[in-house]
């Protein structure tokens, strides 16, 4: 019987970057550009100085590059780094399935990989590809949030394919990376209830040293616990349950990337379709003071995710803030946007918003749920004290496949994240670059260009 780390292993180390679509190359550059911008907006929040402050105690001229810095450490290291500014402001892209993920954390683990073995663009795009394709895939298979473990967990795998497949492991190889990966890396969803700590936007990133780790091992012959899924305390009994592993993209199947969304606003997912209902109605409300009450109607997930908890409901970090659905629609509605600044410690403690909330009331609609996650709709009424009713339905937020971005609004979202530390040719000469990604043949130049003076 064929195992599922062999179906995985096999996938990973046969994609070629000559197989994939005009429309899947498009969005993987699409991906890179969008996720380098959360890098970029991310390079002075605490987590990302803390992670970066320890990477510089230890470095490694011959490792991969720190984004924003010309200094290298280890490529391991650098993975966890570049990580968590790409998922730090919870502005990178997501994909929502029987298990929620972030697929374009891939990304910083490909970039170091990539680097290091001295790899082309084309060949990063491809890895990515990989990373996107097996971490959706298991996504679909089985929940994990369900069962108390994190999403993270899927991103090991991932990561030790992404970074397996960069640094020339065979099949073989390749199935005892994910051994290693998948036994010493189950994670636990504590990192997402309650009131949230600076964690949330490293879970992942750690994930993706490990996946690393994981690979060079086994590039130099270690051996990993097998069969990881189907063993009698493998993966199925002890994590996820049994499942069986759909199609992978290629040979007339379509790629998961072309079904993940980029973020409008640097928020968690399940409440951007909330943001933009309210944001429609805001031009029809005189006042913020004249709103009696707001009712919003969402699906389980969305509910149980950020509604739930007490501490949705009082937030007192950036974490829980962009985690919290009444604390969103309220800086949504007092602000007029949603932006970096809408989760800073002077707004998380604003009155006026802590008021606000107050009046919000959130239920759960049944038919609401048994449209997800084919689509994420919230449906907003807000009262006011004139006795006027203002409703709106959003289903898909932009950046949705059903409600794309446009390429011009990716770039300007990296404009604006990237602007505060880099100068405008500068900007423009990336954006150039990785629009043209499959053409570089240096990795460690096109980084060069991102180095925050």
């Amino acid at each position: 019987m064929t195992t599922v780390a062999e179906i995985l292993a096999g996938y990973a180390h046969s994609l070629r970057f000559e197989e994939l679509p005009p429309a899947v190359i498009h969005e993987a550059k699409r991906r890179v550009i969008d996720s380098l911008g959360c890098a970029l907006g991310a390079f002075h929040e605490r987590p990302v100085v803390a992670a970066r402050s320890l990477a510089l105690e230890r470095p490694d001229p011959r490792g991969a590059t720190l984004l924003g810095l010309d200094q290298r450490c280890s490529p391991e290291i650098a993975a966890f780094v570049n990580g968590v500014m790409v998922r730090s402001l919870d502005y990178n892209d997501t994909y929502l399935s029987l298990e929620p993920a972030h697929p374009s954390d891939n990304l910083s683990a490909a970039l170091a990989v990539a680097e290091v073995e001295r790899k082309e663009g084309k060949d990063l795009m491809a890895a990515l590809v990989v990373g996107y394709e097996v971490q959706c895939r298991l996504c679909d298979a089985a929940s994990l949030r369900a069962r108390g473990w994190d999403h993270v967990t899927y991103g090991a795998l991932s990561t030790a394919l992404v970074a397996g497949r960069l640094c020339g492991l065979t099949v073989a190889e390749m199935v005892h990376a994910l051994g290693l990966a998948g036994v010493a890396n189950i994670a636990l969803r504590q990192t997402r209830v309650g009131e949230l700590s600076m964690w949330k936007g490293c879970a992942f990133a750690n994930a993706a040293r490990n996946g690393l780790f994981a690979a060079f091992l086994a590039k130099h012959g270690m051996t990993g616990p097998a069969p990881l899924f189907e063993g009698e305390k493998g993966f199925f009994k002890l994590v996820s349950g049994p499942f069986t592993l759909a199609a992978l993209g290629g040979r007339g199947s379509p790629f998961k990337i072309l079904d993940t969304y980029i973020k409008a606003y640097p928020a968690e997912y399940h409440a951007q379709t909330a943001i933009e209902a309210v944001l429609e109605l805001r031009g029809q409300i005189p006042s913020v003071a004249e709103i009696s009450r707001i009712e919003i109607e969402s699906f389980d997930a969305c509910v149980e995710i950020i509604a739930a908890e007490p501490e949705k409901w009082r937030p007192t970090t950036r974490e829980t803030a962009d985690h919290s659905l009444p604390y969103c629609v309220a800086v949504a509605l007092v602000d007029g946007e949603v932006t970096l600044e809408s989760f800073s410690p002077e707004r998380l403690s604003d009155p006026k918003l802590r008021e606000l909330m107050q009046k919000i009331q959130v239920s759960r609609n049944a038919e609401l749920t048994a449209r997800y996650p084919e689509a994420m709709p919230n449906e907003i009424r807000i009262e006011l004290s004139s006795g006027k009713i203002l409703e709106r339905k959003v289903s898909h937020a932009r950046g949705h496949p059903k409600n794309p971005m446009t390429d011009a609004q990716v770039e300007a979202k990296f404009r604006r994240l990237a602007g505060p530390l880099l100068p405008k040719e500068r900007i423009e000469e990336i954006l150039e670059a990785l629009w043209k990604l499959e053409e570089i043949s240096d990795l460690g130049l096109l980084l060069h260009l991102f180095h925050v003076r």
